[in-house]
This record gives C-alpha cells, structure tokens and sequence, in this order.
C-alpha cells in the first residue's frame, strides 16, 4: 500500500506553494505516495506560474470520495484567501489566516484517516499569530488541535543525521534552569521511537554538555555532572544505545561520521547551527510526540526570494521522503517497542 500524503501549500505569499509545484514534478514522488493537495486552486496554481512547472489536479471531497481514485494530483479545494489578498514577501494576516485553515482541515484528515501523514510547505509565524495564534508554534497548536498531552518537540533531520532539543522556543538565560533529567529522557525517548518510527532498529543517541568542553570537570559549569550523565548513565543501562554528554563542537562530527544517528541538544541553536551549515537546503524539521507523521522543510518562507521561481526543492523533498519512510515503518516501531517493554 503506498502512503497517503496530504500537502498544504504553507504561506502564500512565501516560496510554499512553488516548492509544491517543484516537489510534485519531481523524479520518482507521483510513484511513491497518494497524494492530497489540501487549500485553494488558486495557490496551487500560482506555484506553478512562479515554478514554471505544471501539473494536473482533480477536485475532490476527500471527506467522502475515494480520492486514491484521481488520475493525477487530488485537489481538496478550499476558498480560505482570495488572489487579491495575497501580497507576496510580505507579512498578511489574511496569509495567516489561510494556514491555520488548511492545518486545520488537515488535522481533521489524519484523525479521520483520510491521509496517513502531512507534508506542509513553510509557515510564517509572524502571519500567523496576526490571524490569531495563540501558541509559541505551529506544533503545540496542533498537539492541543490532536489533544495531544505527551512530550512533544521539533526534531530535524538532515542526511540521516537527527536532533531533538531539551528546550526549544525559549530565551538563552533561561536554558540552565530549564534542563532537568525528567526533560532529558523525554527528549531522548523522543527521538528513539522517531527514529523507530522511521526504519532504525535500534538508534544510537548521543547526549550533547551545554558548557563549553561538557564543563572541564565542573570548572564551566556543573550541569553535566550534577544533571545530564546522571540520566544518560541510568538510560544506558536500560539497554538503550545512548552516552554522553559530548562537547557540542565535537559531537556532531560524530554524526558526520556515521558513527551515531543523532544527538539530543541542550538548546535550539545548539542542533539548528549544525544542521543548516552541513545543508541548509535539505534539512527537515519533524514535529515530534504527535500521532501521525507530520514534515516540513527545515527552512522558512524565503522571502527575499519568493515569486522568482528560485527556490530549491531539495529539503521538501527530503520531508517528502522522510514523511513516507515513517508512514511505512510507524505501525512495526510500535510493535517493535511494546514488545521490548513487554519483555522488560
């Protein structure tokens, strides 16, 4: 069975829409998934003016009619934003507006298992608490849409390479005191049932210090003695593949190496730095802890760049394929991980 993929174009006045039209022309994606295009034609179809690329969309109900059945790109049509509101590079509450609105519509297609998984194109954050958001983010705007109340947090992924953070969205002065072991092993736990999720047996994790040199033996710092190898150590010898902490300049060439799946980051910046400067152009962010697979390139609206037909599609396909690869593995991780409590 091939997954079932929703797309929702992300902000249009941003490079969303022709990333859209560059994924769905890209080599190999019509044959990998079913795809839903979920928002108004309209959207679509300036994507496709701006990418210079084509594409054939049949109009469905996907909320009764067997939309698998399209012969080419199903179209969930909506009217959530006119031509005329649509102001590119620029900052619109009627933009904001259309996001929340195809999210939503979205939402409700995964819980009702019309759609297996969610690839959006990048959201604009500022458009969106304009239009009446009222969370830090679009992940705990659909965690509490999805009456989700686990752990939840972004994780990124680039080339094989995977993050989570300990915190994210908040003030640097505050990181310290917000590390705890209990956010710790949900970060790590986290991205051990992702990576599960998405085809590894048995990930290994690597535990970023958040002082330089993992603090020199309490001369920078005590948090790595007093907080974070205390849990790793406990983690450890629960039979999960992690250690640590590592310095943060020298733990990510551990993944480069391939010698680890992924680290756990201390802080936002802490993962996003290295990710985007090994490749900016193919980073994926997952959001995490929710229960459905749900993907977006790592970049952002653009800008600076949209309505020029220059954007690059490599990190929406690496969602794409990221998104895909989780819908295959996400019921066997599951057994995988209840027969291994079992047997605990």
């Amino acid at each position: 069975m091939k997954p079932r993929i929703g797309i929702i174009p992300g902000d249009p006045s941003g490079i969303g829409p022709e990333l859209i039209a560059r994924l769905l022309n890209d080599n190999g994606v019509a044959e990998a998934a079913d795809i839903l295009l979920i928002g108004d034609a309209h959207v679509f179809e300036e994507g496709q003016k701006v990418a210079g690329l084509t594409f054939e969309m049949n109009a469905v109900d996907a909320s009764c009619d067997d939309w698998k059945q399209a012969s080419q790109f199903a179209l969930h049509a909506m009217e959530t934003i006119t031509l005329e509101e649509i102001v590119v590079s620029s900052v619109e509450q009627p933009c904001g507006a259309s996001v929340l609105k195809t999210l939503d519509q979205a939402l409700k297609f995964l819980q009702g298992g019309v759609i297996d998984a969610l690839v959006f194109g990048p959201f604009n954050k500022a458009s969106m608490h304009l239009a009446g958001l009222g969370h830090d983010d679009e992940l705990h705007y659909m965690a509490e849409k999805l009456g989700v109340s686990n752990y939840i947090s972004e994780l990124n992924t680039l080339d094989g390479i995977w993050t989570s953070r300990v915190t994210s969205h908040i003030a640097l002065r505050d990181v310290a005191d917000a590390i705890t072991e209990e956010r710790i092993e949900e970060a790590v736990h986290l991205i051990d049932r992702t990576l599960r999720r998405s085809g590894l047996t048995r990930p290994r994790i690597s535990v970023a210090a958040i002082n330089p040199h993992a603090g020199d033996g309490g001369n920078f710092g005590t948090e790595e003695i007093d907080t974070i190898e205390p849990i790793v150590r406990r983690l450890a010898e629960t039979q999960m593949s992690v250690d640590g902490p590592w310095p943060s300049d020298t733990v990510f060439l551990k993944a480069v190496a391939k010698e680890i799946d992924a680290v756990v980051t201390m802080y936002h910046d802490q993962g996003q730095i290295a990710l985007k400067l090994l490749g900016f152009d193919r980073g994926v962010t997952v959001q995490g802890g929710l229960p459905y697979p749900v993907s977006t390139p790592a970049h952002g609206t653009a800008f600076d760049i949209a309505g020029k037909g220059l954007a690059d599609v490599g990190a929406t396909r690496a969602a794409f394929d990221v998104a895909c690869d989780m819908v295959q593995n996400w019921d066997k991780a599951e057994l995988t991980q209840a027969e291994t409590e079992g047997a605990g």
